[in-house]
């Protein structure tokens, strides 16, 4: 059984499985490992894997010759289902995670029975992520069933989170400054000299409209081009502002933690969060005030593409298989098979259309 999941970003496979016991025939042990090396053949490479299963065997103590794939801490000698063991973590790039550990005996032995004890249970990586494991034991007096012990390992998975290209948008003239009366007047006579003193525009539209546009450049000045947060700070006055600065001021008290930094850095986060309230209603009251007339119009629009983006799901779909029923993660492979998918259901001809 294998379960995929997507945890900040990063895939991973958990497979478990449950070999066939030591007196099965060789042909079903082959076919089990078989099984399992297609599973692996269907991982993509760059994903995370913790194989987690009772292998019934015994890779045994010491790593002599194998210390690519396991540590030196197994339990008593290595049998042949152990060496099947060995064999698929060597082909298949794994890591043996339990023998990695010194732990006590109690804390390696999986399995009890009539007087035996032995370790059985096994949980695998890959090698290049066995450092995020930062430990793996068994856990004494917690058993799935009377002979079986639970194992339990401690994964931390480093994340490397993308930086997010700045997006260039389009540079826009600030034709908003016209209205106050300095800019108007200002951007009147700029354009008159530009059209050579001319009080009745040009017959030739284009050529005037490039004119026009030209003066609005120079005069008004235009936008940055770049994408704004959408923060919901744009009530925010100075009052808040203020209150903002000094929070982070005393955030000192993380370096030098004294009880009289720590009140400090209490008392002026409950100060922002009293400017930030009075901020957010005088800000709302203003805008209430404003929605009936004209100029609120805009205001309105911005509230409501902000709920319409707030409203979207902006998580990739990742649960798209291919034709085999292998999860597909890349964003090219998705794309790929939902063309496939068209392609084939606009062009296949039904039952009627055969006729």
């Amino acid at each position: 059984m294998s379960l995929k999941l997507e945890i900040e970003g990063v895939m991973l496979d958990v497979v478990s499985g449950y070999a066939p016991q030591v007196g099965c025939e060789l042909e079903e042990k082959e076919r089990f490992w078989s099984e399992l090396d297609e599973v692996m053949e269907s991982i993509p490479t760059g994903e995370r894997v913790a194989i987690g299963a009772d292998f019934n065997g015994q890779v045994g103590e010491g790593n002599t010759g194998d210390e690519e794939v396991m540590g030196k801490f197994g339990v008593k000698e290595r049998n042949l289902e152990g060496q099947m063991v060995v064999d698929f973590a060597k082909r298949t790039d794994m890591a043996v995670v339990n023998t990695y550990f010194q732990k006590r005996e109690e804390h390696r032995v999986t399995y009890t029975s009539g007087g035996r004890r032995t370790q059985v249970d096994y949980i695998l990586c890959r090698r290049g992520n066995l450092k995020e494991i930062s430990d793996c034991k068994v856990v004494v007096g917690e058993s799935v069933a009377r002979q079986n012990r639970m194992v339990v390992c401690r994964m931390t998975l480093m994340v490397c989170k993308k930086k997010r290209s700045k997006i260039e948008i389009e540079k826009k003239t600030k034709w908003w400054k016209l209205k106050k009366e300095e800019c108007c007047e200002e951007f009147r006579q700029k354009l008159r000299q530009a059209l050579g003193g001319q009080v009745v525009l040009p017959d030739d539209w284009e050529t005037t409209a490039e004119v026009i546009r030209e003066t609005g450049r120079k005069v008004l000045g235009v936008s940055s081009g770049r994408r704004k947060e959408d923060k919901e700070t744009w009530g925010w006055n100075e009052e808040v502002q203020d209150s903002i600065q000094r929070k982070r001021l005393a955030k000192k008290w993380d370096m030098d933690r004294t009880e009289e930094n720590r009140q400090k850095y209490k008392e002026s986060q409950r100060r922002v969060k009293r400017e930030v309230s009075k901020a957010k209603q005088k800000a709302y009251d203003e805008l209430y005030t404003r929605l009936d007339t004209r100029e609120g119009e805009k205001d309105l629009y911005r509230l409501a593409r902000q709920r319409d983006r707030d409203g979207k799901d902006v998580q990739q779909v990742r649960v798209i298989k291919d034709r085999d029923g292998r999860v597909l993660t890349s964003e090219e492979s998705v794309q790929r098979r939902w063309k496939e998918y068209f392609e084939e259901l606009m062009n296949e001809e039904n039952e009627r259309e055969k006729e």
